[in-house]
């Protein structure tokens, strides 16, 4: 599928690297690209081994800004779809054909892999909490299986979408206002079995990622608030 570019944002995940681009290889996927966010161990020169392209970063940027990058050169290079996927074995790349099909029906610039049935607690309160106050009708907000179109690549490409954080509800907000269409399908998903998920890993690292999201989906609220009263008086 050469249209198609698998990018994997990557932060010391040597464990599990070249299981993921196995994976990927067996499921008809050869256009991949690891985004080496800055990792401390042997994930970059693993994945170097295995044949693939890699992006090495000078700093950790976090998942979201690694994504970007990736979509970044899926744009340069005039990438018809990108999908994202996961370092750490949780995303099945045969699940990805799901979301092909599922936009293609549906004729949709995103199609998001969603897993209900993952997560703790504090997961699901915080989708519940952010589906509410941000009005986005999705119900994996942080899903990071996902796969994009030409016009979806080209709006995360550009410099607002680096001003973010998480590849969540501020994606999602950004993308509604440039007209992206979007939709979730059921994949399924495997149990983190190493490392920890940067933002579910402690009460402290939730409020934060919930602080943080509350803000961002207020100043989208006052920002459209504002837009529609200066409609309203013209």
């Amino acid at each position: 599928m050469e249209d198609t570019l698998v990018i994997i944002p990557a932060h010391n995940e040597e464990s599990t690297i070249e299981l993921v681009v196995k994976d990927l290889r067996s499921n008809g996927y050869y256009n991949i690209l690891v985004v080496d966010d800055c990792s401390v161990d042997s994930t970059a020169k693993l994945a170097k081994n295995t044949g693939v392209k890699v992006m090495s970063l000078p700093y950790n940027l976090g998942a979201w800004k690694a994504t970007q990058a990736g979509l970044r050169y899926a744009h340069k290079t005039n990438t018809k779809f990108a999908i994202t996927f996961d370092a750490d074995q949780q995303h099945l790349a045969k699940e990805i054909y799901k979301l092909h099909r599922y936009q293609q029906n549906e004729k949709l610039n995103i199609a998001i892999g969603s897993c209900l049935s993952r997560g703790s607690l504090a997961r699901h309160v915080a989708w519940k909490f952010f589906r509410t106050l941000s009005g986005v009708k999705v119900q994996d907000l942080t899903s990071g299986l996902r796969m994009y179109d030409k016009k979806a690549i080209e709006v995360l490409s550009r410099k607002e979408a680096s001003l973010l954080e998480y590849q969540d509800v501020g994606v999602l907000l950004l993308l509604r206002t440039f007209d992206i269409s979007k939709g979730e399908v059921n994949v399924k998903m495997h149990d983190r079995t190493v490392g920890i998920s940067r933002i579910f890993y402690s009460w402290w690292a939730v409020l934060y990622y919930m602080s943080y999201t509350t803000v961002l989906c207020l100043s989208k609220l006052a920002k459209t608030n504002k837009l529609i009263s200066s409609e309203v008086k013209e």
